[in-house]
């Protein structure tokens, strides 16, 4: 894939909409990090990848003196970290109305509330999608519905080996600046807010819920799941979601109430244990934040697939369907670039990236499902 599309998509997106607009900012992200082998792979990483990255884009490591600077701190046992100056952020709420309002402009039909029931076709072909506000004739459907893709594709005879993990987010109230580099550590990560706060998130805090499909596919994702779970990053839970999607159908009749207008959003609660201890970890990295004051605390299911790659591309099965899904908690940032380049594979233009190795059919055509784990 070539590196830093999305990076290239939000820097034009800014200077379109306005980088305020959107919450925009460059400032960078640092991995820290206390373990030499966990640094040392940082240094071969950045070995490996100079070529495929921009100029300005170019990662490097900082010792712990650096650190210490770059925290405001006198914290002593931060090694060192992998640090890249041209990453930068933006505020998902008002990025998300921004770009509405954009693509309304440019003609866009924005339907809120209403469920995607299903599809229809014609000669094999993709002819109509069916909603719970009628029939929406077209040729062409990209299915980017996150956690709830499989079950939507199940419901087509298409098996999308999806599985979900639960993680937990917060906001604090308004803080003391200590960095504006987006900071990520063993134990926690967070960054900046345009409003003052800094969004957190808990290191080894997701949960695993074990649903139905944990054991319908748990032959391609046991290696993964194992591994996980044995580092403490994951901890598989029983709850009432065994039971919630136990009664999802199979399929059912495109003019009769639909799973997805059962539970029109997936809004789990948060796990308020690993939300007071993200704020205390961070207040840790240095004293300048003193005591860190939560504002709100939200959580989500990140959609996971095999190979913790994306699924983009077509259908072969079904034209005119195409998938863009599985972004394992990675989709608001390269989103711009998805985007871009679903449309140029669905109006048969040339993709921006090669997108052979995040086709549909890898998952059934005997290819290697290798874990991918990247920074």
């Amino acid at each position: 894939m070539r590196a830093f599309v999305a990076l290239s998509f939000w820097r034009a997106l800014s200077a379109e909409l306005g980088a305020d607009r959107l919450g925009s900012h460059q400032g960078g992200v640092v991995y820290l990090n206390d373990d030499e082998a966990v640094l040392s792979g940082y240094e071969v990483w950045i070995r490996r990848t100079a070529g495929l990255r921009p100029d300005d884009g170019q990662s490097r490591l900082l010792n712990g003196n650096e650190v210490r600077r770059l925290l405001k701190t006198d914290r002593k046992s931060w090694r060192g970290g992998l640090l890249t100056e041209s990453d930068c952020r933006v505020e998902p709420a008002l990025t998300s109305h921004a770009l509405a309002e954009a693509a309304q402009r440019s003609g866009a039909v924005l339907l809120t509330g209403c469920a995607v029931r299903g599809l229809e076709t014609s000669g094999g072909h993709v002819s109509a999608v069916m909603t719970e506000k009628g029939r929406v004739e077209t040729r062409s459907v990209v299915l980017a519905a996150g956690a709830w893709s499989g079950l939507f594709c199940r419901s087509l005879d298409l098996s999308l080996p999806q599985l979900k993990v639960l993680a937990t987010v917060c906001r604090t109230k308004p803080a003391p600046l200590v960095t504006n580099t987006n900071v990520y550590a063993p134990g926690a990560a967070f960054r900046r807010r345009q409003d003052g706060g800094y969004t957190i998130a808990a290191g080894q805090s997701e949960i695993f819920p074990l649903v139905p499909d944990a054991f319908r596919f748990i032959r391609p994702f046991w290696s993964h799941i194992r591994s996980e779970i044995l580092s403490g990053s994951i901890r598989p839970r029983l709850d009432g979601y065994f039971l919630r999607e136990l009664s999802y159908e199979r399929r059912w009749q495109l003019d009769q109430i639909s799973p997805f207008e059962r539970c029109r959003v997936l809004n789990p609660k948060p796990d308020m244990k690993a939300v007071h201890r993200a704020l205390r970890t961070v207040e840790g990295f240095s004293k300048e934040f003193g005591s860190l004051q939560l504002e709100e605390a939200w959580a989500g299911m990140i959609d996971v697939l095999p190979d913790v790659l994306p699924v983009l591309g077509a259908v072969k099965t079904i034209p005119g369907f195409y998938l863009a899904t599985g972004f394992s908690g990675h989709g608001f940032g390269i989103g711009p670039a998805v985007g871009h380049t679903m449309a140029d594979l669905v109006s048969e233009g040339e993709p921006v990236v090669d997108l052979h190795p995040f086709r549909f059919d890898r998952f059934s055509d005997g290819s290697d499902l290798t874990t991918h784990v990247h920074l």
